[in-house]
């Protein structure tokens, strides 16, 4: 790309501002290296590069990849033998930590069909956890050698320890003494040249034998080594010199292990820089509101609601216009300060940028082509290129750029043609356009003057456009309108500043007629333009408003729903209810034949016992299946009810007679089955039997009760058996009228135990239950006390 356009469009500052979010200074490298590309395969990888780092970071966050150090000068040195430092084993250490934590994290998004590059990079990584490992456990902190770094390390500190101990309790002997007290000018212990000294006054120089290793700077104290510590320091000093030496010989070992895996550190730690920029292009689209452009087939672009990067987002007036489609030659004209000169940069930093691999500030449906290169001669106020402001300067860059443009490039000219004769400017500036034109190279040029407008309406791939001025005002409102040439208001915007009115009608005589009829034109245009736009203005209102009607009658609609919803699973918890009345009720029922058994059949008795409850367990399951199914029946309640009517029951779906008529609360009581129960009016519905009936009663026996054994022997049966038999065994047992039964499972894996304890836990005749005591059978069998 040209170097010159990249500083006109203000490239570097964008290059600066994607700098701030990397987090290391080799990401940071590869970020002030970024420059544009025209390949379009390679574009197409950039942005998608940073797509999946936006969508990262839009669930785990910021700080995928933390800052870490750069380390190729250590590799270096390891790889050439010399010895690392304990600071520079920590770096390498940390640059292993984020190797390992980064690819740690990325399993969680290996799965993502939307991510494909990221997740490939972070495969290249090859994190080194023994390595790592060591060098944790050896080394603490940049000065600190840890014990665990090696047994001969710690058992020659242990040594050292022991060593200084004895020399402190010499010297404090010394201390302590009468008799050498007075010789010292404090009862202190202190270091000089790594070895243990007390203080003595200098006139008992004589009293204290022993080495001299200092003295005060007044010389009134001498710091000596007494002879009897002389051997001990040595000692000690014999030690720290062979600890210094195992010192040595771990981070020589560790840098040896670093060499052994240089380059795979380096390839990975290349890639986490790589991933470093890569996240940093993620985090700077995020703060732009970005968006991965459309690539193109041609060279072109459609640019929607387009925000220019440098200016502050809440001030910057968004700017749609596009080129290279129905036309290759953009001509922009309007009032200074009104905005050209941003949308001419506006359009070269959004190709630059998108080239780059970044997102752009703008809104869906932005479409970007490839451009070979970009030539750009803008000079303005604003530009810290001042010299370009001179015909001369321009004609030199224009002289350039005619010169080195070919097809697929974009030239962007602001006041093409200015600094000279109007005349031969705008007529310089058409030539210009035209060579542009007829070889295909897309440009825009911003210019004032009137000829340019009347050329961009009758040459065939050249449109106009304006941006838009507000009269009443005074002041431009930053608006592109595309399509429409600007209208020139300096007769109108001079009579609102208080210029006489005849001046202004003076000056129009010296204007052609052609001149006034195309300013009329112009004005007649902008005035259907204003009038659309208000109407324009209205429809999207009248959406909006729609838009808000719909939403909240699908709110409304929600919360209907919910409300059915919410009274359905009401009256199926009441429905519920009613099963485990008539559950009990049954059970009560099955409690007082118990007292009658004696002098009935059993097995009669058992046979309708066992019919009663699996009705019972039938009818709790058929409602339970219904919870999740709609309500069938769209009929309605039946009215005059008689006795004895056959009458369907919705919520149970179950068949059942009338026993009485609806009272003050409508509910009417109903026999189902063996069951007697109260059910609301609104939850029957008639059936095809309507004759009236008479409710069904129990039949009465007469039958005599066999005799039950105490015991029940379950092994080698399958938990579910068991309990199925269990179950019969304790209503008989109940009828039956036995306080105490045992129950044999066996020992075994006690899975057969554990599934009758359940059962026992919740069953209606059992009072407690208790495994067997010694000679009882202990873990083998239950002992159940009956209700």
């Amino acid at each position: 790309m040209d170097e010159r356009t990249l500083k006109v469009v203000e490239y570097y500052k964008i290059i600066a501002m994607l700098e701030s979010y990397a987090q290391s200074e080799m990401g940071k490298e590869i970020v002030r290296s970024l420059r544009p590309v025209a390949d379009k395969e390679k574009v197409a990888e950039l942005l998608e590069e940073t797509s999946e780092a936006e969508s990262i970071i839009a669930t785990e966050g910021y700080g995928f990849v933390s800052s870490f150090p750069d380390i190729r000068l250590q590799l270096k040195k390891a790889a050439i033998g010399s010895v690392l430092t304990p600071g520079e084993l920590l770096k390498v250490a940390q640059v292993l930590s984020q190797i390992s934590s980064v690819t740690r994290r990325m399993n969680e998004y290996k799965r993502r069909p939307d991510l494909r590059i990221v997740p490939a990079l972070v495969g290249g990584m090859m994190p080194q956890p023994e390595l790592l490992g060591s060098i944790n456990r050896c080394i603490e902190s940049e000065d600190i050698i840890s014990d665990n770094a090696s047994p001969a390390l710690a058992d020659l500190r242990r040594r050292i320890a022991r060593a200084n101990d004895r020399i402190r309790e010499r010297l404090n002997s010394f201390l302590h003494s009468p008799q050498t007290l007075k010789y010292l000018q404090e009862p202190i212990v202190t270091i000089r040249n790594d070895r243990y000294v007390i203080p003595v006054k200098q006139e008992y120089r004589t009293n204290v034998p022993g080495i001299i290793h200092d003295q005060s700077s007044s010389g009134a104290t001498l710091f000596i080594e007494p002879v009897s510590v002389v051997e001990a320091n040595n000692e000690v000093r014999q030690l720290k010199l062979k600890e210094e030496e195992e010192i040595r010989r771990i981070l020589a070992e560790l840098t040896a292990r670093t060499a052994q895996v240089a380059d795979s550190i380096l390839d990975s730690m290349e890639i986490m820089a790589k991933l470093d920029f890569i996240f940093a292009k993620g985090a700077f689209s995020r703060a732009l509101r970005g968006i991965s452009p459309k690539l193109a087939d041609s060279p072109s672009f459609r640019i929607v609601r387009g925000r220019h990067p440098l200016i502050d987002k809440d001030e910057v007036v968004p700017v749609s216009f596009e080129l290279g489609k129905d036309f290759n030659i953009l001509v922009i004209t309007g009032p200074n300060t009104g905005g050209k000169t941003v949308t001419l940069k506006t359009a070269g930093l959004f190709v630059l940028m998108a080239q780059s691999g970044l997102h752009l500030p703008a809104d869906f449906g932005t479409e970007m082509g490839i451009f070979y290169n970009v030539f750009a001669d803008i000079g303005d106020e604003q530009s810290i290129e001042q010299s370009l402001s001179t015909f001369s300067s321009h004609m030199t860059n224009i002289v350039r750029i005619l010169d080195e443009a070919g097809p697929g490039d974009l030239v962007l000219f602001d006041e093409l043609g200015a600094g000279t004769d109007p005349t031969e400017g705008a007529a310089l500036a058409m030539s210009i356009l035209d060579w542009l034109n007829a070889r295909g190279i897309m440009a825009m040029a911003t210019t004032h003057y009137s000829e340019l407008k009347v050329y961009a309406l009758t040459r065939d791939g050249v449109e106009n456009a304006s941006m838009e001025f507000n009269i009443e005002t005074l002041k431009p409102t930053y608006r592109l309108l595309t399509g429409i040439p600007g209208k020139s208001n300096a007769f109108e915007i001079s009579r609102r500043l208080g210029l006489n009115s005849q001046l202004i009608e003076n000056a129009k005589q010296y204007l052609s007629k052609e001149d006034i009829r195309f300013e009329d034109v112009l004005q007649g245009i902008e005035k259907s333009r204003v009038e659309a736009e208000q109407e324009r203005i209205k429809a999207r209102e009248y959406l909006e408003e729609i838009d808000r009607l719909k939403a909240e009658y699908k709110a409304a609609l929600e919360k209907f729903e919910e409300n059915k919803s919410k009274l359905l699973d009401k009256a199926r918890e009441e429905a519920r209810s009613i099963i485990r009345d008539a559950r009990a009720h049954a059970e009560s029922i099955i409690a007082e034949l118990r007292d009658a058994a004696r002098e009935q059949d059993a097995k009669e008795i058992n046979r309708a016992i066992e019919l009663s409850r699996k009705k019972l367990k039938d009818t709790q399951e058929e409602l339970e299946r219904k919870q999740k199914m709609p309500g069938r029946s769209l009929s309605k309640p039946p009215k005059d009810l008689q006795l004895g009517e056959t009458v369907h029951i919705v919520s149970l779906d179950q068949k059942g007679q009338v026993l009485s008529l609806p009272d003050a609360n409508g509910n009417v009581a109903v026999q189902a089955g063996i069951m007697k129960i109260n059910v609301h009016i609104s939850d029957l519905r008639r059936t095809e039997e309507d004759k009236p009936k008479q409710p069904k009663t129990g039949r009465a026996v007469n039958l005599r009760m066999p005799s039950i054994s105490p015991e029940l022997d379950l092994r080698g049966q399958s938990a579910e058996d068991a309990m199925l038999n269990t179950d019969r065994y304790l209503d008989e047992a109940f009828l039956a009228g036995l306080k105490e039964v045992t129950l044999i499972h066996g020992k075994g894996t006690g899975v057969l135990r554990n599934a009758i304890q359940q059962l026992l836990r919740n069953h209606p005749h059992v009072d407690s239950f208790r495994l067997g005591k010694f000679g009882e059978g202990e873990s083998g069998v239950t002992v159940v006390v009956l209700k």
